[in-house]
């Protein structure tokens, strides 16, 4: 292989997922690759990293993974004492019933599985409370609003100490069903983490299958009436949504302060996916940062990596929206420090940023003029737009050095698993590159 190895690491086979010894390599073109070779299924090479940004500034003093760990990831999970970082956010699946079948589900969600009894995930939910800090807890499936019980689930997470609740819904009950928004706003839901991939129907029609952009838009505007705070999450997939980011940030602005935040995802190939991509459908974490930027008009230095996880695991930013339009850089002195307890801070910043503020009136300055301190507070903290991204990992880019600074966790039977570790899934067809064996250097 050709170019400069920067850093070594582990992985997985993509097939069998045996762990591997791995490296990035950066090519002539300044994009970055991780390789790796297993004995039984060849060498595998995916891109990470194309160059549009500074890779370097990025990672910043990101430490390299010490040689001697991480060699039994992810198999010994549950979190090994290897594990770095705290839980921030704790996601418990609900259901596995689901009222659309996505192109693109981590979780596979519409399977026949039946509902685990409400008493269980109550037992799950105080369990939680105890052993992670007080977290952010996320509701999830399959589809959770399928299940009448959960503004019951949401009430029992605060009395059992969870700090703050989010149900992670593509919104369509909440479009439909007014009643059941109000119940779970009665109930203490904090956030809405809404599916939602853009701002054109042919989006939809593409990754899930119908039109449900009018739906979408009628969830966010009941969330708004009952102050639940909507974070919109577009899972981002080239050449169907990634030339809409900068319309999809301009709406968000414009439904503040319903919505309260963007969290890009770029696509990965885990759970349910249409196949094995090659390395061009790959979508990286430089070029959606670019491709947002310069979509939206803002400068690509406003993203900061992030210190709670792994750099090269998401970014975030927060704006001001101008009252002429363009987004404002506020203060980017906001994320965590490396290492246990990070993930509270993380936590902390999460709710401020994504959840709605109490009912207070605004001070009686001019909102479209010139703002004197108590105006710009208010703003801040009601009309404010936060930026965010996870770019989850898959069989092909799993790189252990990440997975070890994971701050976002699943509860499963017990257990507690980094997300990617959780919904890590073979990929069973091997590349045509499988042969193009390399030696670490």
């Amino acid at each position: 292989m050709v170019g400069e190895i920067i850093r070594e690491t582990r992985s997985v086979c993509p097939v069998c997922l045996r762990n591997l010894p791995a490296v990035l390599r950066r090519g002539e073109d300044g994009a970055i690759c991780l390789e790796k070779r297993c004995p039984a299924h060849g060498a595998f090479s995916v891109p990470v990293w194309r160059g549009r940004l500074d890779f370097d500034a990025w990672i910043g003093g990101a430490e390299a993974l010490p040689r001697g760990l991480g060699e039994a990831c992810p198999t010994n999970c549950g979190l090994c004492p290897e594990h770095e970082t705290d839980s921030c956010c704790v996601l418990l699946e609900v259901t596995k019933r689901c009222d659309l079948r996505c192109r693109f589900c981590f979780a596979q969600g519409g399977g026949p599985e039946a509902d685990m009894p409400a008493e269980d995930l109550k037992a799950a939910l105080r369990d939680i409370a105890e052993r992670c800090g007080k977290p952010l807890v996320q509701f999830s499936g399959g589809e959770p609003t399928l299940r009448d019980d959960l503004p019951e689930l949401v009430r029992y997470a605060k009395e059992a100490g969870c700090a703050y609740t989010q149900v992670n819904t593509n919104g369509l009950r909440l479009a439909r069903d007014p009643a059941y928004v109000r119940a779970l706003a009665e109930a203490g839901l904090d956030i809405v983490f809404l599916q939602f991939d853009g701002t054109r129907e042919d989006i939809y029609e593409t990754l899930r299958g119908k039109p449900l952009l009018r739906e979408k838009l009628e969830a966010i505007r009941l969330c708004g009436n009952n102050r639940i705070g909507v974070t919109l999450v577009p899972t981002v997939v080239r050449g169907v949504n990634d030339n809409d980011l900068g319309a999809l940030v301009s709406l968000a602005a414009s439904l503040a302060p319903a919505v309260r935040a963007v969290h890009f995802q770029p696509v990965s190939w885990f759970g349910r996916y249409p196949g094995l991509p090659d390395g061009e459908e790959r979508y990286t974490l430089d070029e959606l940062m670019a491709d947002i930027a310069a979509q939206a008009g803002i400068p690509a230095e406003s993203f900061l990596p992030s210190r709670c996880d792994h750099p090269l695991c998401g970014f975030h930013a927060s704006f001001l929206p101008e009252p002429g339009g363009g987004l404002k850089p506020l203060s980017g002195v906001t994320h965590a420090p490396k290492g246990r307890g990070s993930a509270r801070l993380n936590r902390e910043y999460v709710a401020r940023h994504w959840q709605r503020g109490p009912e207070i009136a605004p001070p009686p300055a001019d909102l479209s003029g010139e703002m004197d301190f108590d105006t710009f507070l208010y703003r801040v903290r009601h009309g404010s737009l936060t930026l965010s991204a996870m770019a989850f990992q898959d069989a092909m880019n799993l790189n252990i050095e990440r997975l070890r600074r994971c701050s976002l966790h699943v509860y499963d039977g017990g257990r507690v698993l980094p997300f990617c570790a959780k919904y890590l899934t073979p990929m069973y067809t091997v590349p045509s590159c499988a042969e193009d064996a390399f030696v670490l250097e």
